[in-house]
C-alpha cells in the first residue's frame, strides 16, 4: 500500500549513491593538482550505477542548497571502458556544452535534456555522436541550443540573428539518427523549420511538439504507421490539423490540450472532431482535452444521463461522441473544460477539476513540463485540503512535494505548493504520515524559503514548519533551519506575521536542546539578532509577541551557555533590560522572561562582576516584591540575588544598597512565597541550585535553592524526583542539614 511504501527505508543502492556524491573525493575520485577530480584507475562501473550516479547528482545540486557542484563532475564518464551510461536525465543551468562534450564518446541510449538553456548548438553537434544508439531524446526547452555564437565573418545569408548576436543554426537535421524512435522538442525556438529537422527519421513512434506553432502539419503523416504517442500542447489548431491527426490510425495516445489563459484562440472542439477522432483512432487509450473550449452539442442531454451509479462504460458516457469507444480509455485529460463535471465519464483516470481524484490526476499528468497548468491543479487542491478532507492525503503530499522540488525557481508553484503543504501536515493528518515524508516536507519548505524571499512563500513556508515538533522533528536540519530563521529576522523590511512566527520559530528551536546546539546558534548571531528586534520594538514603544518571544529565545538560548551569556552583556543587554522595564512596568510576562534570562546570566561567576552595580541591585532589590506571573519574576530575582551572595562580602562592591538590606529582603520575599505554586519554569539540570547547599558564606542563597527544590519535587514529583536523585542532591541536602551555619527552617525543609 501507499502507506507503506512511503515508510520503507530507501535502497542500499539509493544510500550508496547518495554517500558517494556527497564525498566523491573519499569514494570513488581523488584530486588532480587540487582541483580536477580523476576516477580512480582501477574503478569499472556499469551503466546501472553510472546512469543512477549521474541523475542523481543533477537531482542533488537541484534540491539541496548544501551540495557542492563539481566542474569536473561529467570527465568522470569520459570513457566508456570505465564508466558506462546509457539513460540519462540533465535538468536546467546544471548542463553545459563542455558536460555533454565529455560524455560525447557514451552509447547513450536515452537522453533527456529538460529546460537547459546554458545548452548552445555545440550541443548539438554533440548529439551526433550518440546518434547510431540513440532511441529516446528530449530538447524539452532547450531554448538556446539551436543558437551558435556570430562567425566573424559576418553573417552569412542563410542565418537569422537574434538580438544576443547569436544566429539561428538551419543546417542541422536528425541525419544519421537511425534508431531514433522518441522525441521531445517541446518550446523549440521559433525560425527552426521542424519539418526539414525531422525528414531523415524514418520510424517516429512518439513526438511532443508542445507549445510550437505549425501552420501544416501534414509531414506527420509520413509516420503514420508509427507513431503511437503525439503531443501538440499549445498548438494552435485548425480544421487541417483535425484532418492530419486522424490520418495517423496507430495513435494511442493523443494530446491536443492547451492553457487556456495563453492566448486568444478561434478553434472551437465539436462533436464532430470528437467523433472523427473515436471513428479513425481506434487504438486510443489516453486522449488530452484540455483547456478546449466545447460547443454544448458534445453532452448528452441532462434528462437522458442515467442517473444512478457513476459509470466508465462507453455506452453510458455522458460525452455523446465517446459512446463509439470500444472500451475505456485509460487516461482521459478535461482539465478546465465544462466536461469533466459531468456523470458519466468513459476512462479509468481523468484530470479534471471537479474533484479530488480529477485535481490529484492533474497535478501528476503535467508537473513535469506544465508549470503554468500544474500551479492551478494545486490551487485547487489547496482549497480541498482547507476546507474538505483530503482522502489520498499521502499521494496528495507526494505530488505537491515533486511539484515544489522539480519548479523551485517557479514562483505561482512556489507559493500554490507551500500554502497546500501547510494544510496537508497539519494535525489532523498527522498520524498517517512516516518520518520520512515530514523529512521530505521539511526539505522543500527550507528550499523555498531559501530560494525566495517573497513574503507569500516565506509565510507559507514558516507557517508549515510550525505544524511540526519542533525542535524534535527539525533536528536533522537544525543549523539550516536557524541559519533561515535569523536571515529572515535581520531583514531591513520585515513583514509582522513573518517576523512573529519566526521568533516563535527560534525560540522553540533553542528550547530544551542540547549546549552544542545552542552554542553553535548562538555563534551565528542568534543573540545580536534577538536584541536588535527588542531594540525596535522599544524604539516604537511596543511590547508585543515579537518583544516577548525574543526575550523568551534569550531566556532558552542563555541556559547552562556561557558564551551566549557573555554575548548578551557585550550587545548591551542590561541596558536594554533597563529600558523595557521602566518602559513596560506593567508587562508580567516580559518581566519573568527577562529575569529568567538574567538568572542565566547570575549563574555564570565570571559575569557576576558586571552585575554588581548599584543600579542593578536596587532594580533585581525592588523586584522582590513583584507579584508579576505568579511567584515567578520575585523569585527569578532572588536566584540572581543568591548567586551574587553566594560570592560573599568582599565582592559586594557598592555602598548602597547595604548587602545586609538585601538580605533581610530576600528573607522576607522567600517566605511570602506558597510552597505548593505551580510554575513556570522548566529546569533541564539542578547543577545551578545544587551548588548554593554546600556553603556557609550565604545562609539566605543556601535557603532559597532548598525551597526552590522542595517546591519543584513536591509540585511536580515525577519530574523533578528522578533528577535530584540523579545529580546527587541527596548527599548534598544531608550534609547541609548537619551544618552550624545554616538555618532551622532551611534544614526543616532540607529535611
Amino acid at each position: 500500500s501507499l502507506k507503506m511504501a512511503s515508510d520503507s527505508p530507501e535502497s542500499l543502492m539509493t544510500l550508496c549513491t547518495d554517500y558517494c556524491l556527497r564525498n566523491l573525493e573519499g569514494t570513488l575520485c581523488y584530486l588532480l593538482d587540487n582541483e580536477t577530480l580523476r576516477l580512480h584507475p582501477d574503478i569499472f562501473l556499469p551503466s546501472e550505477i553510472c546512469d543512477k550516479l549521474v541523475n542523481e547528482y543533477v537531482e542533488l545540486v537541484k534540491t539541496d542548497s548544501i551540495f557542492e557542484p563539481h566542474e569536473s563532475f561529467f570527465t568522470l564518464f569520459s570513457d566508456p571502458r570505465s564508466t558506462r551510461l546509457a539513460r540519462i536525465h540533465l535538468r536546467e543551468h546544471i548542463v553545459q556544452d563542455q558536460d555533454l562534450e565529455a560524455i560525447r564518446k557514451q552509447d547513450l541510449i536515452e537522453l533527456y535534456l529538460t529546460n537547459c538553456e546554458k545548452l548552445t548548438a555545440k550541443s548539438l553537434q554533440t548529439l551526433v555522436s550518440f546518434s547510431h544508439t540513440l532511441i529516446s531524446l528530449s530538447l524539452f526547452g532547450c531554448c538556446n541550443i539551436f543558437y551558435e555564437e556570430e562567425n566573424p565573418g559576418g553573417c552569412e545569408d542563410d542565418c537569422l540573428v537574434n538580438p544576443t548576436r547569436q544566429v539561428l543554426v538551419k543546417d542541422f537535421t536528425f541525419e544519421g539518427f537511425s534508431r531514433l524512435r522518441i522525441l521531445n522538442l517541446g518550446r523549440l525556438i521559433e525560425g527552426v523549420n521542424v519539418e526539414t529537422l525531422l525528414r531523415p527519421l524514418a520510424s517516429l513512434a512518439a513526438l511532443d511538439l508542445s507549445g510550437i506553432q505549425l501552420n501544416d502539419v501534414g509531414f506527420l503523416t509520413q509516420w503514420k504507421d508509427s507513431l503511437v504517442s503525439l503531443v501538440l500542447y499549445n498548438m494552435d489548431l485548425s480544421e487541417e490539423h483535425i484532418q492530419v491527426i486522424a490520418q495517423l490510425r496507430k495513435l494511442r495516445h493523443l494530446d491536443i490540450s492547451r492553457d487556456h489563459l495563453s492566448s486568444y484562440y478561434k478553434f472551437k472542439l465539436t462533436r464532430r472532431v470528437l467523433n472523427l477522432f473515436v471513428e479513425n483512432l481506434v487504438n486510443l487509450t489516453s486522449l488530452d482535452i484540455s483547456g478546449h473550449t466545447m460547443l454544448e452539442n458534445c453532452t448528452i442531454p441532462s434528462m437522458e444521463e442515467n442517473m444512478g451509479q457513476t459509470s466508465i462504460e462507453p455506452a453510458k458516457s455522458s460525452i455523446a461522441p465517446f459512446r463509439g469507444l470500444k472500451r475505456p480509455l485509460q487516461f482521459l485529460g478535461l482539465f478546465e473544460t465544462s466536461l469533466c463535471r459531468l456523470t458519466h465519464i468513459p476512462a479509468y483516470k481523468v484530470s479534471g477539476d471537479k474533484n479530488e481524484e480529477q485535481v490529484l490526476n492533474a497535478i501528476e499528468a503535467y508537473t513535469e513540463h506544465r508549470p503554468e497548468i500544474t500551479s492551478r491543479a494545486i490551487n485547487l487542491l489547496f482549497d480541498i485540503a482547507r476546507i474538505e478532507r483530503c482522502s489520498q492525503l499521502l499521494r496528495a503530499l507526494q505530488l505537491v512535494i515533486t511539484a515544489l522540488k522539480c519548479h523551485k525557481d517557479d514562483k505561482n508553484i512556489q507559493v500554490t505548493g507551500s500554502a497546500a503543504l501547510f494544510y496537508l501536515t497539519n494535525s489532523e493528518y498527522r498520524m498517517e504520515q512516516s518520518v520520512k515524508l515530514r523529512r521530505q516536507v521539511i526539505q522543500v519548505v527550507l528550499n523555498g524559503m531559501e530560494s525566495y524571499q517573497e513574503v507569500t512563500v516565506q509565510r507559507n513556508c514558516c507557517l508549515t514548519l510550525c505544524n511540526f515538533s519542533i525542535p524534535e522533528e527539525l533536528e536533522f536540519q537544525y543549523r539550516r533551519v536557524n541559519e533561515l530563521l535569523l536571515s529572515i529576522l535581520n531583514q531591513s523590511r520585515q513583514d509582522e506575521s513573518i517576523q512573529r512566527i519566526a521568533v516563535h520559530l527560534c525560540n522553540a528551536l533553542v528550547c530544551q536542546v542540547d549546549n552544542d546546539h545552542k552554542e553553535a546558534v548562538g555563534k551565528m548571531g542568534f543573540v545580536m539578532t534577538m536584541l536588535k528586534l527588542i531594540q525596535k520594538k522599544l524604539a516604537d514603544k511596543t511590547c508585543d509577541q515579537v518583544m516577548e518571544f525574543s526575550w523568551s529565545a534569550l531566556w532558552n538560548i542563555t541556559d547552562e551557555t556561557p558564551d551566549n551569556c557573555e554575548m548578551f552583556l557585550n550587545y548591551s543587554g542590561m541596558k536594554l533590560f533597563l529600558e523595557c522595564l521602566k518602559e513596560f512596568p506593567e508587562k508580567q510576562e516580559l518581566h519573568r522572561n527577562m529575569l529568567g534570562l538574567l538568572g542565566n546570566v547570575a549563574e555564570v561567576k565570571e559575569l557576576r562582576p558586571q552585575l554588581m552595580t548599584s543600579q542593578f541591585i536596587s532594580v533585581f532589590s525592588n523586584l522582590l516584591e513583584s507579584k508579576a506571573d505568579g511567584i515567578e519574576v520575585s523569585y527569578n530575582a532572588c536566584g540572581v540575588l543568591s548567586h551574587i551572595m553566594f560570592d560573599g562580602p568582599e565582592a559586594w562592591g557598592i555602598c548602597e544598597p547595604h548587602r545586609e538590606e538585601v538580605v533581610k529582603r530576600m528573607w522576607a520575599a522567600i517566605q511570602s512565597w506558597d510552597i505548593n505554586s505551580r510554575r513556570n519554569i522548566n529546569y533541564r539540570s539542578f547543577e545551578p541550585i545544587l551548588r548554593l547547599l554546600p556553603q556557609g558564606i550565604s545562609p539566605v542563597s543556601q535557603h532559597w535553592a532548598t525551597w526552590a527544590l522542595y517546591n519543584l519535587v513536591s509540585v511536580y514529583p515525577d519530574k523533578y524526583c528522578p533528577l535530584l536523585i540523579k545529580e546527587g542532591g541527596i548527599p548534598l541536602l544531608k550534609d547541609m542539614i548537619k551544618m552550624a551555619s545554616a538555618r532551622q527552617e532551611t534544614k526543616e525543609m532540607a529535611r
